[in-house]
């Protein structure tokens, strides 16, 4: 019978919680600037169907902002549970960047958010709008910090190491905008853009297939589409800009990725491959000859290098990255295909009259939520044996606790996440569900423009009387 040592089931607790916890920001961090830009076209236009789509996505917005709160604290905790060495030794340059996620974008969420949910009949449309537009910074400004964070133990910049072995901060510029922090960044968001686009599609997809003529339902599959088209050729070119930045640090993790064991000029790109880390060998290739090369050096002759260049006990599981790589690109590239045909539909006048590709776009839905669990598995097994690249080893940064109590904990965490979660997800469903045409408000049928009246002053409550009644 296999055992696990305290640190594999601390890792594989956090493994557990972020996955959980991911999957939420990744979610609101689009949804939050698709509620920006409904509101802002009901605003400039008066379209009565985008401030239904509005209140229809706010409600589902709210629902997954608190499951991502709740579920990042419960994560956080475990820093100092099962990681107290690792926030020891990185907590002067860590602990201060958490902070400021907290105290800037954490509280501009939340001191807004009040507003955007329940201030649309109090404080104007204007005002309301401007909370909305705080929302939606507030959380890109959160995965800015968070990314900074992940980054900097990706790639540490700008600290030296005092004499108990701590990091302390020596250039904060250079620990927040590290090597890789802007790769990561970019490609985080746009991630999460997609990620929502994909889930607005799927939606949209799902209601058109039961009433085409849903206006509602069209205009979030437009739009849906749209992004799908023009944002995932974007995150193909970022995607490919941050693998080179991993090439130039992190060339062990860039050699799991690619399953390369030998470093070589003129390397192959391995379509599909069996790594095998006992043997130190790539089983079963299909490979295209010097097309890695051309990839990660933009040269035919570059130089990959091989897993057997480094150290054994410095050496990542390729195994795992190799595989969770490949998901996240075949997924890219679904998508690209899914905006291309979405393209072509929209030139020939089918784009909602095209019953296959509804069922295809409703079925690509939680895609996004797979390349981003695939990306992140890739980045943090990638960056194994470590916490702290080249600098800390995750061995040396656990907590002095025994394995049983680890998995005492696990065990918990399993089962309350299965069934909180589990039901939260299960309300969210049920919402998608419901048709995006009823049901969205007390002022979800009224007209929005009165004549001549700005639409952004063509809102009004119930108390306003409408010559048209």
């Amino acid at each position: 019978m296999m055992e696990f040592s305290a640190v594999d089931l601390a890792r594989f607790q956090f493994a557990f919680t972020v996955s959980f916890h991911i999957i939420f920001p990744s979610f609101t961090i689009g949804l939050a600037s698709f509620l920006m830009v409904l509101e802002g076209l009901w605003l400039t236009s008066g379209r009565d169907v985008y401030l239904r789509l509005f209140k229809y996505w706010m409600k589902i917005f709210a629902v997954a902002f608190g499951m991502g709160v709740v579920s990042g604290i419960v994560m956080t905790y475990q820093f100092g549970t099962n990681w107290s060495v690792f926030s020891d030794k990185t907590g002067p340059v860590l602990g201060p960047l958490m902070g400021y996620e907290v105290l800037s974008a954490f509280f501009l969420e939340a001191g807004f958010l009040g507003i955007m949910l329940f201030g649309l009949t109090r404080v104007g449309p204007r005002l309301h709008f401007a909370a909305t537009c705080m929302v939606a910074f507030g959380t890109a400004l959160s995965g800015f910090w968070i990314l900074s964070v992940n980054s900097w133990m990706q790639t540490p910049a700008g600290f030296s190491i005092n004499e108990v072995g701590q990091f302390v901060p020596e250039n904060w510029f250079e620990i927040v905008f590290n090597p890789s922090f802007p790769y990561r960044f970019v490609h985080m968001m746009l991630a999460a853009y997609l990620t929502t686009a994909f889930v607005v599609g799927a939606v949209g997809a799902w209601h058109l297939l039961k009433d085409r003529s849903s206006d509602a339902a069209r205009v979030m599959f437009s739009m849906a589409m749209w992004m799908a088209a023009l944002v995932t050729p974007l995150q193909i070119v970022a995607g490919d800009m941050h693998g080179l930045n991993t090439l130039e640090h992190q060339p062990a993790k860039i050699a799991a990725m690619e399953g390369h064991f030998e470093g070589e000029e003129g390397a192959p790109l391995i379509l599909f491959g069996v790594p095998d880390m006992a043997a130190g060998e790539t089983r079963y290739q299909v490979a295209i000859p010097k097309l890695g090369s051309l990839i990660l050096t933009h040269s035919l002759d570059g130089r990959v290098p091989g897993l057997n260049d480094f150290p054994p006990e410095d050496r990542p599981n390729a195994t795992i990255v190799f595989f969770s790589f490949r998901v996240m690109v075949g997924i890219g590239f679904a998508m690209l295909g899914i905006g291309l045909l979405s393209l072509y539909l929209r030139a020939r006048g089918r784009l909602y009259d095209a019953p296959l590709f509804h069922k295809l776009a409703l079925a690509m839905g939680p895609t996004g939520f797979i390349a981003v669990l695939a990306g992140w598995i890739t980045t943090e097994v990638g960056r194994q044996p470590f916490t702290v690249y080249g600098l800390l080893r995750t061995a040396d940064s656990i907590s002095p606790v025994d394995a049983p109590a680890v998995a005492t904990s696990l065990l918990v965490f399993i089962v309350v996440y299965f069934i909180v979660f589990g039901i939260g997800t299960f309300y969210l469903l049920r919402s998608m569900a419901a048709p995006p045409d009823a049901g969205n408000g007390p002022h979800a049928g009224e007209p929005t423009r009165a004549a001549g009246v700005t639409p952004a002053f063509a809102y009004r409550d119930k108390t306003t009387p409408n010559p048209a009644e």
